[in-house]
């Protein structure tokens, strides 16, 4: 059984950051819990992109998620990770290559690139063994919901999905709903 988290980290897509209007209302809705909304080093080194190379963002997240079960004295699998885009893909990543997390976050999973769907980011799925909550649009063209239903057959842990109706790759105005969609999937994990 997965205890409730004690501990939230949240990584932003590609071409955001840290203050990405999304991560701000969960991190909001989460609080008084410790809540850490991280850059990763391309974006707290002031450059828009393009984004570093996965293995130094997953160090990134591995290096964040230590000091925040550290300050927040957590837990390392009490934690739950994730976010939007290509930050909750490295989060999934990080996940299966090991580190410990309470649930994974996985907003707008960016299934493949744009118009090139033969180029799954898929692989990884299979050694995920943490429930998973994917909450995507019905319109993102990096994420059709029937291909993200199943290629997400593949996790090991509970997968829950929400789709956003007529929402693409970057939801607008969605994120009363976006929270109200995470605080009951989170309390379901108590």
């Amino acid at each position: 059984m997965t205890a409730a988290p004690q501990a939230v980290l949240l990584t932003h897509g590609a071409g955001s950051d840290r203050d990405h209007p999304t991560l701000r209302a969960l991190a909001d809705a989460f609080a008084p819990m410790p809540v850490e909304r991280m850059n990763f080093p391309y974006r707290a080194a002031g450059r828009k992109g393009p984004p570093d190379r996965a293995p130094k963002l997953i160090a990134a997240i591995e290096q964040a998620h230590a000091d925040l079960s550290r300050l927040a004295d957590v837990p390392p699998d009490s934690m739950l990770l994730g976010g939007r885009s290509m930050g909750g893909r490295m989060c999934s990543m990080a996940v299966a290559e090991g580190l410990p997390a309470a649930g994974l976050v996985l907003l707008s999973y960016p299934l493949h690139p744009v118009g090139k769907p033969e180029k799954l980011r898929v692989d990884h799925f299979p050694l995920i063994d943490v429930p998973t909550l994917f909450i995507s649009g019905d319109r993102d063209p990096m994420g059709p919901i029937d291909d993200l239903r199943s290629h997400a057959s593949a996790i090991n842990g509970p997968v829950t999905f929400h789709v956003l109706e007529g929402m693409r790759h970057d939801p607008k105005d969605a994120d009363r709903e976006i929270v109200d969609v995470v605080d009951a999937w989170v309390a379901g994990l108590a």
